[in-house]
């Protein structure tokens, strides 16, 4: 079996900046193990199938794989599919708003695309679940521990690390300063007692100390659980991250606007859109997108 294939780096206007991405074209004949084997042999920290949807009215069902599991929802593949998809409709160099429609495990996704000619694609949808709370973490010292870093550098203002989860389960760990984080790393054994919790996909370490001033945090994100040792744009964090932001933040009701900046420390740099609304002093709805753009196009062998 030949199947066509695409690669985008997400996140980013620029190619090889941003979170790459594979996207395998009419898998609909793919067994889960073969999935899976495809998504070891790109080792990118997701790779997407296209199926057909269930719902003809809806663009594409897809599954998301990292290279040891399938994932319920990411955002960078949600961003870089429907991106790549409404370029497939209306054509490269084109100028138009397209609805994309993807049916995820975690539930059926609405992306707006906005294709404007000379520009990278901008994709953007409301996360299918608003994040809540989920769990404790260990102690300060055994968290420092695991990022190789030293208690007094975990926290700043009245953050302190947290789980939050819309799907995907993330450890939040606020780093005092941009020097730390950019020190912080996978300390051997100190980072299974640290974050190799159940369900959690990996730790998210944020400053608001920034490379660029437009940016509101600068992270990083460990998932070597799940495969990935670091990623450099972490779409389905950063929605749990509104949860983080909204809690310690303590936002008025509205609609607030953050740009993560993220992927630095890999010399991939990458830009995260998130809509944050608040209403009766709860959060709402999250919104997050961002920027992709083609990089290659292939045939692969099954």
């Amino acid at each position: 079996m030949r199947l066509s294939f695409s690669t985008l780096d997400v996140f980013t206007d620029r190619r090889f900046g941003g979170n790459p991405l594979a996207v395998v074209h009419g898998a609909g004949g793919l067994t889960d193990a073969q999935m899976q084997a495809i998504a070891r042999e790109f080792n990118l920290s997701e790779t997407v199938f296209v199926l057909p949807a269930e719902n003809p009215a809806h663009s594409a069902r897809i599954r998301i794989f990292t290279p040891v599991k399938e994932l319920p929802f990411a955002g960078h593949p949600t961003v870089g599919t429907a991106a790549l998809l409404a370029e497939n409709k209306f054509g490269q160099g084109r100028e138009a708003d397209a609805l994309i429609v993807l049916e995820e495990s975690i539930g059926t996704l609405r992306v707006g695309v906005r294709l404007k000619k000379d520009h990278a694609p901008f994709a953007e949808f409301d996360a299918p679940k608003v994040p809540v709370e989920a769990g404790a973490l260990p102690p300060v010292d055994v968290l420092a521990a695991g990022l190789g870093l030293i208690p007094s550098e975990i926290g700043f203002e009245n953050h302190r690390p947290v789980c939050f989860a819309a799907g995907n389960a993330f450890a939040f760990v606020p780093i005092a300063s941009r020097e730390a984080i950019a020190r912080a790393r996978i300390n051997g054994s100190h980072w299974a007692a640290a974050f190799s919790q159940q369900g959690l996909v990996g730790a998210y370490l944020y400053t608001r100390q920034c490379e660029h001033t437009l940016s509101s945090f600068h992270v990083r994100m460990f998932a070597p659980d799940a495969g990935v040792p670091e990623d450099p744009a972490t779409g389905s964090a950063a929605v749990c991250f509104a949860g983080v932001i909204a809690r310690f933040d303590r936002l008025p009701d509205g609609t607030h606007r953050r740009t993560i900046e993220q992927g630095f420390e890999m010399q991939r740099p990458s830009f995260v859109s998130l809509v944050l609304t608040i209403e009766g002093q709860k959060l709402d709805s999250v919104r997050i997108g961002g920027h992709s753009v083609r990089v290659s196009e292939g045939t692969i062998e099954v």
